[in-house]
């Protein structure tokens, strides 16, 4: 097999070539480092490499029938998803040492498919920005353009998929960290619902249930078959749903036993404009839902959107603030702005200064917004905006240059309390220009996908986005394997890697 063949597989496809002994663990492994070595200096999506024990795993590997994606070769997330023995640094120097002690249950649950495990992906210190530009790795770019991003939390995922290094990659989402690079990279992302895939025992509650850890892939078939494996009733976990009794590899070939009624929206729900690419890509895929026979109908975004972020900076602030003093503890001394980048400077500052009654207060908020999306889908089956709101920014454009760095620092010091949250939303508003609409199904906690149907006049990719009913994941993978057999589905057509 040569890196054309390879770089065109999805991970089902090398799993039936593996078992039919077409070709050997070893032999997709080293295939995978050979696009790496070939694609990583250009794009830096892989941050840790682990070629010498991912080569004798490989050799030892006994293939299993059983296990979903036995020998294929796969890269995690260098934030929560930490391999035993493997550095982990969550995109922080202040981690640049860390090693892990132990598999993260996320990983341990994805050994369970029989994967190689071959490295991390570039991320944005602590995941705090749709771009993946830490100062300590340097940016990730998007295989379609390097001169643009391949957006973030999981940016190093979406781009190490997107060049075809490996077909599958470990992702998280706490605010469209998933959705937003499959939307800039033409990927297939899907955030399960709140409590679908727990993280383990001992690693809190994820952003208060805001953040999920999950996959990014090329085909629909192969984050379906993810999901099998990685859903799980945790007992000391503090989310749970309901486990799926059917097979989510199976249910993506069933018809839908009726048609979707689906509510759309193209308004962003902070008021920020919406390109006309994120309009295009909406228009063709109305068209399609309604020429099979599908009810759409316009609606008016459900929830404030405006307030739903302020109170979601909120709890990033007190997160944040809180995982800064943490550290403190551990390293036995005060943490600087020398030592983080400003966005976490910024958050841990605000965040001294949010009270618990404020805090609570704004959870509370969740439940609300939690409540109004279950009345919405009392009504509709689905809700369909654009997974971005635009193709993905310039490398270098939403990080801050020294001096406004500096500005904004400034400014947090000086700032009465009640001030320091309009501070970060300023701070995110560029960001957040480009992706108002991931948030609202991290706060409620129900499960939304990104499926790449659109290229703007630029030839840079652009998805919808469809939220679903809490525990229907299965409704999303089935219309989203609908789509990839039309020539709607965009996929990799027209990346130059593929």
């Amino acid at each position: 097999m040569d890196l054309k063949e390879y770089v065109s597989l999805d991970a089902t496809e090398m799993k039936k070539l593996v078992q039919k002994k077409e070709i050997s663990t070893k032999e997709l492994v080293e295939l995978s480092y050979a696009q790496l070595e070939k694609v990583n200096p250009a794009l830096n999506a892989v941050v840790q490499e682990r070629k010498e024990r991912a080569l004798q795993e490989a050799k030892e590997k006994e293939i299993k029938q059983e296990e979903l994606f036995s020998g294929v070769p796969i890269l995690m997330k260098d934030i929560s998803q930490a391999i035993k023995g493997e550095k982990i640094t969550s995109g922080s120097k202040l981690f640049q040492s860390n090693i892990a002690k132990q598999d993260s249950h996320f990983v341990h649950r994805i050994r369970k498919s029989g994967v190689i495990f071959t490295g991390h992906t570039n991320t944005p210190e602590f995941g705090l920005k749709n771009i993946t530009e830490p100062e300590h790795y340097g940016p990730t770019r998007n295989p379609w353009n390097r001169d643009y991003s391949s957006g973030g939390s999981s940016g190093g995922a979406a781009a190490a998929i997107a060049s075809g290094i490996v077909p599958i990659a470990g992702a998280s989402d706490g605010g469209g960290s998933i959705r937003i690079p499959a939307s800039f990279t033409s990927l297939f992302g899907l955030k399960p619902t709140r409590g679908r895939t727990p993280v383990g025992p001992g690693v809190g509650r994820q952003w208060h249930g805001a953040s999920i850890d999950f996959v990014l892939s090329r085909s629909v078939r192969d984050s379906a078959a993810m999901l099998d494996v990685l859903q799980v009733v945790q007992p000391e976990a503090a989310f749970q749903t309901p486990l799926y009794l059917g097979s989510f590899r199976d249910v993506i070939k069933r018809s839908f036993k009726r048609k979707l009624k689906i509510g759309f929206s193209t308004e962003s729900p902070v008021h920020t404009p919406v390109s006309e690419s994120a309009k295009q890509a909406m228009k063709k895929m109305v068209e399609w839902l309604e020429d099979e026979g599908h009810y759409v109908e316009k609606v008016e975004n459900p929830v404030d959107g405006i307030q739903l972020m302020r109170n979601y900076y909120l709890m990033n602030s007190g997160e944040i603030s809180s995982l800064v003093s943490q550290l403190e503890k551990i390293l036995g001394r005060s943490i600087t702005h020398d030592d983080v980048e400003i966005e976490t400077w910024l958050l841990n500052q605000a965040g001294k200064t949010v009270s618990a009654a404020e805090f609570s207060s704004s959870l509370a908020s969740w439940d609300i917004a939690a409540a109004e999306m279950a009345k919405f889908h009392e009504t509709y089956d689905l809700y369909l905006t654009p997974a971005t709101a635009d193709t993905a920014p310039k490398v270098g454009e939403l990080t801050h240059s020294k001096e406004k760095q500096l500005e904004l620092r400034e400014q947090m010091e000086t700032s009465a309390p009640l001030k320091k949250q309009e501070i970060i939303w300023d701070m995110f508003l560029p960001s957040l220009t480009y992706t108002p609409f991931t948030q609202l199904a991290n706060l409620t906690g129900q499960p939304a996908m990104s499926v790449p149907i659109h290229l703007s006049e630029e030839g840079l990719p652009i998805g919808v986005q469809f939220m679903a009913r809490k525990g229907k994941e299965h409704e999303l993978l089935q219309l989203a394997y609908q789509i990839e057999q039309t020539e709607l589905w965009q996929g990799m057509k027209g990346n130059p890697y593929f």
